[in-house]
């Protein structure tokens, strides 16, 4: 018997016959423990962002046994998508891993979200890229404008075709299969309830009907409040040079600003000429370019150790589908065979095969010919929910683990003028500690943090920022003079961390390292601060810095997955 037939079978076999029962009718050759992972992972990516989730509302949301679910849990945990914090779980920015993956397979999507970005700053409105997603649409590039009133999607959401532009434009080239499932999910839900980003309302039939003519015969389409009051829209199609119609360009707006006509005419000429572009981009994509793959994922060694770790507790299956579905990112073009997938992923190929069989069905791949590539819905596994986390939600989670760790508080802060701000704060629990609140504002001269962002400037913008520092002392220890603070700063890019003994406050010792975003660039600091007692600061520095390089690295795998193709601020 093929290996994956059999760990599918006895991982399945653990589970409830009630659950075995609702199975029948399924394909003969899916894997039951990537299904009910995947369905676990739509509960979470679903549940509302201000409740708290437990295994037992996963029971009610799915219809999984409960033992069924807390072997995904585990599983998941262990893979680190999911964290457990008491019984409460939540998603991990990891988990963006595999929307990353078919973000990477769609096409040159840095070079697009760069444009998408430009034109945003030319039209002073913002600029979406969407991709049909069935009878939906879903936003894969987005560059917003910073206003009191301003366009609030992220990469990821869904919308349905009949409350925005592109899906009038998509609709233009549905089948009379998919006007079918359209027409059933209108009839189940006729006031778009099940897309949580959009305000209920129900759109007539004929009104969208007329709009997709209407796009067909103009190319291109207007969404004039559909969406929800006050918000207008211009889409075009992209068309690659044989037409197909991979994407829309839409320009969003308000109408304080513009009306829907408009906005149209201020706007649509550009739209189409930069369409023409991306429509060159992406049928310039081949296949086997930049992949996903990641040695911490490997389908292989890495679900055997784990399987040996954890034992019946970790459904390998679910792993190893879950490594295939990242090792679709390798998909361009055309997408990639079977033996490809199956060497990137260190699976034997019936195993792969099994996988792809499942992720097909579930609806995240799809093939032509002998050649797989993943779909759009793969987005719908957290991607928009996560990438709406603000900074100190990403950090915070591994600045508890540090201060569970060191036992001591930990911050981050960013470099604000000629002070370090504090964004994300864990304090530790005792008598005597630091009790600093995200806000606060310190000089950044007298600061380990402070130091490790300095360091990171050029020489010239550092110098100027020292001086209008006005450095002066706030301790007898404090660091003034330009000559022995250039040398401290110095140290701090050298050493790649800073160490502080009483300069900020009398009593106050602390240990700081850099945190950097994809490009290499400082963009916050890490530190954890103590009392400084009698314990020598090298004993301290040695003490702390392993943990503090520990998890900067947590946090920058974190920062650089969600900032792959989504907008991330730190501050």
């Amino acid at each position: 018997m093929p290996e994956a037939a059999t760990e599918s079978g006895a991982e399945s076999g653990a589970e409830s016959g009630a659950e075995s029962a609702a199975d029948t009718g399924r394909g003969a050759e899916s894997v039951r423990p990537l299904e009910r992972g995947l369905a676990v992972l739509r509960a979470l990516a679903s549940a509302p962002a201000a409740e708290r989730t437990r295994a037992g509302d996963l029971v009610r949301t799915t219809g999984l046994a409960r033992s069924t679910v807390d072997r995904v849990v585990a599983t998941l945990h262990h893979l680190g998508l999911v964290r457990r914090q008491g019984q409460e779980l939540s998603l991990t920015p990891r988990l963006m891993e595999l929307g990353n993956a078919y973000l990477a397979a769609s096409g040159p999507l840095d070079e697009v979200a760069a444009r998408t970005a430009r034109l945003a700053d030319e039209l002073d409105e913002s600029v979406s890229l969407a991709v049909p997603d069935g009878d939906g649409v879903r936003f894969v590039a987005q560059a917003t404008r910073r206003r009191a009133m301003s366009v609030a999607f992220h990469v990821g959401d869904l919308l349905p075709a009949e409350r925005c532009a592109p899906g009038a434009l998509f609709a233009a080239d549905w089948s009379p299969e998919r006007w079918d499932a359209w027409r059933a999910r209108r009839l189940a839900d006729p006031l778009n309830t099940g897309f949580p980003v959009v305000p209920p309302r129900e759109i007539r039939e004929s009104d969208f009907t007329a709009r997709v003519t209407g796009a067909a015969e103009t190319g291109h389409a207007v969404d004039d409040q559909l969406i929800e009051p006050g918000l207008v829209a211009v889409a075009v199609p992209v068309r690659t040079p044989d037409g197909r119609p991979p994407a829309a360009l839409s320009a969003v707006s308000h109408t304080s600003r513009h009306s829907a006509a408009d906005l149209a005419d201020l706007v649509l000429g550009r739209l189409r000429a930069e369409a023409g572009e991306l429509g060159k981009l992406f049928a310039g994509v081949g296949g086997g370019a930049e992949g996903s793959q990641d040695p911490d994922h490997h389908g292989g060694a890495v679900t055997r150790d784990a399987k040996a770790e954890l034992g019946p507790e970790f459904l390998q299956s679910l792993a190893r589908g879950l490594a295939v579905l990242r090792a679709l990112g390798a998909a361009r073009g055309d997408g990639l065979p079977l033996t490809a997938l199956a060497d990137a992923t260190g699976l034997p190929r019936a195993t792969a095969r099994r996988c792809l069989l499942t992720l097909e069905q579930e609806g995240y791949a799809t093939h032509t010919g002998r050649l797989f590539r993943p779909l759009p819905r793969v987005l719908e596994l957290g991607y928009a929910r996560l990438s709406r986390l603000p900074f100190t939600e990403l950090a915070e989670p591994h600045l508890r683990d540090l201060v569970e760790e060191v036992h001591e508080s930990t911050s981050v802060t960013v470099l604000d003028g000629t002070d370090i701000r504090y964004v994300a704060r864990v304090p530790t629990v005792r008598i005597m500690s630091v009790h600093i609140a995200p806000g606060t504002r310190f000089p950044a001269y007298a600061t380990a943090m402070g130091r490790v962002l300095l360091a990171d400037l050029p020489a010239g913008e550092r110098d100027a920022l020292l001086a209008a520092s006005a450095p002066r002392p706030l301790t007898r220890h404090t660091l003034t003079s330009p000559g022995a603070l250039a040398r401290a700063v110095e140290a701090a890019a050298r050493q790649g961390y800073a160490t502080i003994d009483e300069e900020l406050e009398e009593g106050l010792r602390s240990v700081a390292v850099p945190l950097r975003d994809a490009r290499g660039r400082v963009v916050a600091a890490l530190n954890v601060a103590q009392h400084s007692g009698t314990t020598p600061l090298t004993t301290t520095r040695d003490r702390l810095l392993p943990a503090l390089r520990r998890t900067a690295a947590a946090i920058e795998r974190d920062l650089h997955t969600a900032s792959r193709f989504s907008e991330f601020r730190v501050s």
